[in-house]
């Protein structure tokens, strides 16, 4: 629902229709239909999924785990958080838990909810929830067939820089870093 402008009334978008196009093991493809404010009906595709976590494993010496790996879409490896989809019916806390002893190899004795936040909400329902895991203990899992992680130990203060240089470009983990700051700075208060 959104508002036609600030002040006006109130003027709802109004879905009318929808169909599945596509379904898949991790995300279903539907189609919209939804009557604007202004009454001109639009088809809004839409990638739905189940949601998913990140989080931001701090080791014994106050360094972040992060993984890197390859992601078809951008043709290249990325830097980033650990993460991990949801899946159905899953705890968030619980998958959190999991993720990390499949991604990097330590079950956290504690983990805090630092936000949360929509990764494309233009075509997409995928929200995120980010995590931090501390107090890391080695329980590892084995990881998932399809993925190929390598682990990459970084201090927090050089984290600012490689995302200024481009080598950090995944979302999650900007925002995440991003919520860390401001999860210790009100904590330092």
């Amino acid at each position: 629902m959104a508002a036609l402008f600030f002040g006006e009334k109130y003027m709802a978008y109004v879905q009318t229709g929808s169909e599945t196009v596509y379904t898949g093991k991790v995300f279903n493809i539907r189609i919209d239909q939804v009557r604007a404010p202004d009454g001109k009906i639009r088809q809004i595709d839409v990638v739905e999924h189940g949601g998913a976590v990140a989080f931001l494993p701090v080791d014994h010496d106050g360094s972040i785990l992060f993984v890197r790996q390859y992601r078809h879409p951008t043709g290249q490896e990325l830097l980033e958080i650990p993460a991990g989809t949801l899946e159905k019916g899953e705890n968030r806390h619980a998958c959190v838990i999991r993720e990390c002893r499949e991604e990097v190899g330590f079950t956290p004795a504690k983990v805090t909810l630092l936000g949360s936040c929509y990764l494309a909400p233009g075509y997409s329902t995928e929200k995120i929830w980010i995590y931090l895991a501390e107090d890391l203990t080695p329980d590892p899992l084995p990881g998932d067939e399809d993925e190929d992680i390598s682990i990459e130990k970084i201090r927090i203060d050089a984290i600012p820089s490689l995302i200024a240089q481009g080598q950090l470009i995944d979302a999650k983990s900007i925002v995440g870093l991003h919520l860390l700051q401001s999860h210790q700075a009100k904590n330092t208060l």
